[in-house]
């Protein structure tokens, strides 16, 4: 069996000077790097989840509400769509890109580009643990836990390297996480709406 890491929406759109921009967002993207080239043998694999988002309707909001619409922001062959510049990218093995045509908060809802999901990908490479960081703590982090630890993956969050929305939503956010068995390590950056 083995472990992977799981990289979640470390997109410049929501790092800082991003139309969705999550404070901390940047020093999220250079942390991943640091723990990469420091702990070059702690996984097995690594893989990445994207927004990509052509029109995903009610998601973006105008305005928005900021709770289930949101501006417009990782909209497919922008650079808002693109990795941040500080994330190292050399070691993952595969993208899961997700929120096309509807809103997509878990990375266990996107696929890659040859339409494999992210459960069926971690299963055919024997990983019974993940480990997820990213962006933001308090939606796609979160979501992306939760299904982990649904679809029976033994799954830790690495707190340090995330960065959430707001202070209340990333509190109420980690007592699900804790309640559904996810493992916390660390605490999260936490900020305002933009």
């Amino acid at each position: 069996m083995s472990r992977a890491l799981i990289i979640v929406d470390v997109q410049n759109d929501f790092c800082e000077g991003g139309s969705l921009a999550v404070a901390g967002g940047g020093a999220v993207a250079a942390g991943i790097s640091r723990l990469l080239a420091a702990a070059p043998d702690r996984w097995e694999h690594v893989v990445a989840t994207k927004d990509h988002h052509v029109d995903p309707g009610a998601h973006f909001g105008d305005p928005p509400d900021y709770a289930t619409s949101w501006p417009r922001h990782c909209v497919v062959g922008t650079e808002g769509a693109q990795f941040h510049p500080d994330l190292a990218t050399e070691r993952v093995e595969a993208v899961f890109r997700k929120g096309a045509w509807a809103a997509a908060y878990s990375g266990f809802e996107g696929s890659t580009a040859d339409d494999e999901g992210l459960a069926d990908w971690l299963r055919r490479r024997s990983v019974d643990t993940v480990e997820v960081v990213g962006i933001a703590t308090d939606h796609c982090v979160r979501a992306t836990a939760l299904d982990a630890a649904r679809e029976g993956f033994a799954t830790t969050v690495l707190l340090d390297l995330t960065a959430g929305v707001d202070p209340e939503t990333t509190d109420a956010a980690l007592a699900m996480l804790r309640e559904a068995g996810v493992t916390l390590h660390g605490t999260p950056r936490t900020g305002g709406n933009p």
